[in-house]
């Protein structure tokens, strides 16, 4: 099962909109132009990282950081932590 979940988590994050952005960073609380939002839609669809792997998670966020700003990113990352914790997926992620 868990091949399944990770497998669905990175087609999500492949197939993510600039809407989609936007849309869960109004949620969320981010404040995020449309410009930043498609520098994330281009660095997701460009890179292979796995979000699955923590190696990979800090190249993610620092990206993140350069996209948006550090604060931004401390807060995604911080949310990121929280909402797997919340979901019982933490034993999934390395």
């Amino acid at each position: 099962m868990s091949i399944f979940i990770k497998e669905m988590v990175k087609v999500r994050l492949k197939n993510l909109s600039t809407n989609d952005i936007l849309f869960y960073g109004k949620q969320y609380g981010f404040s995020l132009s449309p410009s930043q939002a498609k520098g994330i839609i281009d660095f997701l669809k460009q890179n292979t990282l796995d979000p699955f792997i923590k190696q990979d998670r800090v190249k993610m966020f620092e990206q993140l950081a350069h996209i948006t700003d550090l604060n931004t990113s401390q807060k995604a990352e911080k949310l990121f932590h929280g909402l797997i914790k919340s979901y019982g997926l933490d034993h999934l992620f390395q």
